[in-house]
């Protein structure tokens, strides 16, 4: 069985060559490969072999970390593949980070090199500046320039393997700041494995199949799960830059591609448009995503004459759920059944497993012989986290769902301390500790609300030491957005006289509002100015 990343694209270059590995729609407004990109299994393969040499030729292997800042560029995943075959860890930055939050990412990884596009080049600098960290830096447009010499330790002689760490993804944790989930090169191989091979609505051809994804590369939905899945089954992976609902029917449509990727939020914006003309020419047969509200569901398959497959994943358990097989229950919020090698149990706030029908957190694992198998190696640093998550043999995904009793599994909800905005998980933790910092804040609360267009909305309840009013409300904004990824700032602030606390000043979440008043009565509104720079 194949267990490395290399091995598996060496494989399937050689056996789809001529195959359409990597495409990118035409964009004259985007700074990089404004005519379009496209790239066969063959022609990878030797992009990839180079860019492989130059990291050898610069001392870079098993071993070191290298952080990677390249937005939506297709070189993204082209380095991605070069730094899995010498055994180096690829660490994608989103670029939407602050300075601070670069610079924690550098520090906690450790990185050795950080390789960034022109445009983000400033952020970078700004990042390791702010760690204190002395990382070379390396600009690369459209090709991989020439690389300075490692000052790291030298990398390690034992060969690439399965346990090898192939990729350090940063994920929202419930405690603060984000927590590095180790992905091996067995991980990200068997989790394109287990996609390609769902079955039902979701097929995989070489050759064949064509799938869009306006999602971001430093995710593992794009990076990794498409990712493989796609080099697994010599299939087509469409990288936009991001999503745009003018552009979708019409790239869809130009490319040919025959599948898609989505998030909830992607749905409304569709339906909201008017007919036009693009949206009868596509060749779409199923799309995979999740969130979609279930009033949209059948509206959206009725008129655009396809399937949203609704699936269910995370960066430390991507086995993905996937409710893909007839009949759907696209009417709920259901998102799949357990199978051989994805166990689910659903457990009490004691980890006892409630009744079939009663709401409770959704815990994994591969088998009981084997339950870790299939998931990620842990978290960076943070031993205590991943046993923790994992206590009991079983992974505790934070995600409130119910099982019935032919096994379906529905969401419900999450934990009230991770907030889902826009298909990004942002930690209330890390927000309270930003505003924690400011000198008027003597409490802090940060909760979800919900927000007709993102899902759920970031919302700041305060207790402050002097007058609040406006003008604080705008300097507290102001202060979250300059340190914070645009979208972890509070679209909502809201002054309390009194944040409720237990006895042991533990802040009661659950008692900051009155049963007669919303959320957002007397809150300051920001949601207008939650923009990327």
């Amino acid at each position: 069985m194949v267990e490395t990343i290399g091995a598996l694209f060496d494989a399937r270059a050689k056996a789809f060559g001529g195959h359409c590995f990597l495409q990118v729609p035409e964009n004259s407004e985007r700074s990089y490969h404004p005519d379009g990109f496209v790239c066969s299994y063959t022609e990878a393969a030797t992009v990839v072999a180079g860019m492989e040499a130059k990291f050898s030729a610069a001392g870079y292997g098993h071993g070191h970390r290298i952080a990677v800042l390249l937005e939506n560029r297709p070189e993204m995943l082209l380095i991605k593949l070069a730094l899995a075959k010498r055994g180096i860890s690829w660490v994608p930055v989103n670029p939407d980070y602050r300075p601070a939050e670069v610079a924690y990412l550098l520090q906690d990884s450790a990185a050795d090199l950080a390789l960034v596009a022109p445009e983000l080049a400033d952020l970078m600098a700004a990042g390791i500046a702010e760690s204190g960290l002395d990382v070379l830096t390396v600009v690369v447009t459209e090709t991989l320039p020439d690389l300075p010499n490692s000052a790291g330790p030298a990398p390690s002689d034992l060969p690439v393997s399965g346990s090898t760490e192939a990729s350090l993804i940063y994920t929202s944790g419930t405690t603060g700041r984000p927590k590095g989930c180790i992905m091996s090169h067995a991980y990200e191989v068997e989790m394109g494995q287990w996609y390609a091979t769902r079955g039902g609505l979701i097929q995989f051809e070489a050759g064949v199949t064509k799938v869009y994804c306006p999602l971001p590369l430093f995710h593992v939905n794009a990076a990794i799960l498409l990712f493989m899945a796609v080099i697994e089954t010599g299939s087509t992976h469409i990288i936009p830059e991001r999503f745009r609902a003018r552009a979708w029917w019409r790239e869809l449509a130009e490319t040919g591609a025959t599948a898609a990727h989505y998030l909830g939020i992607i749905i409304p914006a569709l339906m909201n448009r008017d007919q036009e003309d693009w949206e009868q020419k596509h060749q779409v047969k199923w799309a995979v995503g999740a969130g979609v509200e279930p009033t949209l569901h059948r509206p959206f398959e009725e008129r655009f004459g396809f399937p949203l497959i609704e699936v269910w994943g995370m960066t430390e358990m991507c086995r993905m759920l996937a409710d893909c097989h007839e009949p759907r229950s696209i009417d709920t919020r259901a998102m799949g059944r357990p199978q051989p090698g994805l166990d689910v149990r659903v457990v009490d706030e004691q980890d006892s497993e409630v009744p079939r029908g009663a709401p409770g957190e959704m815990t994994l694992r591969y088998s009981e012989g084997t339950p870790r198998r299939g998931a990620f190696s842990g978290y960076l640093n943070l031993p205590e986290a991943t046993e923790e998550a994992w206590r009991g043999g079983w992974f505790h995904t934070g995600d409130t769902v119910v099982m019935d009793e032919t096994d379906m599994v529905t969401f419900v909800d999450r934990k009230k301390n991770i907030i889902r905005r826009s298909g990004e998980n942002i930690a209330a933790a890390e927000i309270e500790a930003c505003l924690q910092d400011h000198p008027a804040v003597d409490r802090v609360a940060v909760v979800a609300v919900e927000d007709a267009m993102r899902d759920e909305e970031v919302m700041a309840c305060v207790q402050v030491l002097g007058e609040a009013d406006e003008t604080l409300a705008q300097q507290l904004f102001d202060w979250s957005f300059a340190r914070l990824a645009y979208y972890k700032a509070p679209g909502w602030i809201r002054f309390m006289v009194d944040i409720p606390v237990t006895g042991t000043q533990k802040i009661q979440k659950h008692s900051l509002f009155g049963d007669q008043e919303t959320e957002t009565d007397g809150a300051f509104d920001f949601r207008a100015k939650k923009k990327r720079s």
